[in-house]
């Protein structure tokens, strides 16, 4: 049963790579349009996965994935590019090109949709403004550091306007500072309707922004809340309330 506001539906969807492993085993789960979702677990535990199946990078082993109304595992090839204008994706290792400045990156996308030059100057205006980095037009991937090559990432993935925004692991490579960054700003996105998946393992986020977070555990859902937390071990949690009760801060 699809509700009308569902963006992305799962339906029984198991995933196996080969006869022996299965990355994914009977995921059933509804994302709504406009929701901020965490999708946590080990590395490994399918989180990629999952995103993969949204982008329609791979097909599901069993099971249906609906997104946006349609029904991805049926779509037929020559659609495929129609499903990416509404899945943006950024990734943890940015992907993007060294030869090109980052004005030319982000161009690339509206370049491809057949926008006029006008359309696209003031789209890739427009996000470069989002992720503040208007000043950093010319310049060119190499001479960014990391947290600005990552809003790049993310000023590429939504130039076009998607209705949904994937992130792998988009602060894997950054410090807590930056990380941070990239969060609020992915934030602004949800709050201009963008519908938000990030797969991460970084619990103080998690902990912190208070979002829908679902955990992966070994290609299985674990849970589905509505404001998560990380699901630390026992042993972690003892010495987490050992430092508060002691007055030691964290860093």
């Amino acid at each position: 049963m699809i509700t009308d506001t569902a963006m992305i539906q799962f339906d029984h969807v198991s995933k196996e790579f080969g006869l022996s492993s299965k990355a994914l085993s009977d995921i059933t789960v509804e994302i709504k349009d406009g929701e901020f979702v965490f999708l946590i677990g080990k590395s490994g535990a399918g989180k990629s996965t999952l995103l993969r199946l949204i982008l329609r990078d791979i097909l599901p082993t069993t099971g249906t994935v609906i997104v946006d109304d349609w029904d991805v595992t049926k779509l037929p090839q020559s659609k495929i590019h129609l499903l990416r204008r509404k899945v943006g994706m950024v990734f943890q290792d940015f992907k993007l090109l060294i030869d090109r400045t980052i004005y030319e990156n982000i161009a690339l996308g509206l370049e491809i949709l057949g926008k006029s030059k006008e359309e696209t100057e003031k789209g890739v205006s427009e996000v470069l403004e989002l992720v503040g980095l208007s000043h950093k037009k010319n310049s060119f991937p190499l001479q960014l550091s990391a947290g600005e090559t990552q809003r790049v990432g993310i000023a590429r993935a939504i130039v076009g306007g998607p209705k949904i925004l994937l992130a792998d692991e988009p602060t894997g490579n950054l410090d807590p500072d930056t990380s941070l960054d990239i969060m609020q700003i992915l934030e602004e996105i949800n709050a201009l309707g963008t519908t938000i998946i990030v797969a991460t393992h970084n619990e103080s986020f998690v902990n912190n922004m208070k979002k829908r977070t679902i955990t992966i555990k070994d290609g299985e859902m674990a849970t589905d809340e509505e404001k998560g937390r990380y699901h630390q071990s026992e042993r972690a949690k003892q010495h987490h309330h050992h430092q508060h009760s002691s007055g030691h801060k964290e860093k």
